[in-house]
């Protein structure tokens, strides 16, 4: 399962306080670590106002489901209306980190990690060719090098 780190504007309207914001910081975190999620320790009152940002760790087969879940938990922490923002992951460069970003690409394929002769992995990485005409595979290649460490190659089948 891949880590997630989804990300919440707590305050677009920018009208908390700082003390607001670091007891409403302080409930959030309860609440995560009881489902298996971290809020990563940030000083929002020193954020722009517009820019009050929470990140959450959280290892998730959906992160577009938890982010609702995440979004529903800020609002009722920090009393406002919450703004979703981007998701990233962590990348531990893990066959799982592979396969999400074959997912994130809306394709599946089979991957085989042998090892290189210059100290890294090699992935061999095979898709189907139907997948290739939609997605570049160039940018499915990129993606896989920076979230594995490994030298990737990509067949067809």
């Amino acid at each position: 399962m891949r880590t997630a780190v989804l990300r919440v504007n707590v305050d677009p309207a920018g009208a908390l306080t700082g003390e607001s914001l670091a007891r409403g910081m302080a409930e959030l975190a309860g609440v995560l670590a009881e489902s298996g999620g971290e809020v990563l320790e940030k000083d929002l009152g020193a954020a722009p106002r517009t820019r009050r940002e929470v990140q959450v760790l959280l290892d998730t087969p959906d992160a577009a489901a938890d982010t609702v879940r995440i979004v529903a938990a800020c609002a009722r922490a920090f009393g406002t209306e919450p703004v979703p923002g981007v998701v990233t992951y962590v990348s531990r460069g893990t066959d799982a980190d592979a396969h999400g970003v074959l997912a994130g690409f809306g394709v599946t394929g089979e991957i085989i990690r042998m090892p290189g002769t210059d100290g890294y992995d090699v992935l061999q990485v095979r898709l189907r060719e139907s997948d290739l005409e939609r997605v570049p595979e160039s940018r499915i290649h990129t993606a896989l090098e920076a979230s594995t460490n490994c030298e990737v190659r990509i067949s067809t089948v």
